[in-house]
């Protein structure tokens, strides 16, 4: 998982580095060579604004999928600890998790199993509320 995350930041530093790159590359030769562009004017000062309001983007960013990955995380182990389980079908338990906020949506047998999908997911590391949308199919 934190190869995803360094993979998808270096993509990132790598476009905001070549952004900067080609944007100098791309004004005339006074520009490269003096850093002033005909008018008398600097664009570093554009070209450092620009590349921080896009460090800034690559940085939410990364937040986002790190949060994406975490959430994934979750409801992966709370589905395995269900799959495990002989008493919970986990194939009729939908499992979401936004933060460490976890619903559960489906159908159960029975009140027993309802009771044991709240309780595996409730000790799952890193849960905090349990959202029970369970029904129990009669």
């Amino acid at each position: 998982m934190r190869s995803l995350i360094r993979a998808a930041l270096l993509l990132v530093l790598v476009f905001v580095a070549a952004f900067l790159v080609f944007g100098v590359w791309a004004g005339s030769s006074s520009q490269l060579t003096t850093g002033v562009s005909k008018g008398g004017h600097t664009d570093l000062d554009q070209a450092r604004a620009r590349g921080a309001e896009l460090g800034e983007k690559a940085a939410a960013a990364a937040k986002d999928i790190e949060t994406g990955v975490s959430d994934a995380k979750l409801t992966a182990k709370i589905k395995a600890k269900m799959a495990l389980d002989d008493s919970v079908r986990a194939r009729t338990i939908d499992v979401t998790t936004d933060g460490s906020t976890v619903t559960l949506t489906g159908t159960v047998r029975s009140d027993a199993e309802r009771d044991r999908a709240r309780i595996l997911a409730r000790e799952t590391v890193g849960v905090t509320e349990v959202v029970d949308r369970l029904k129990i199919e009669r």
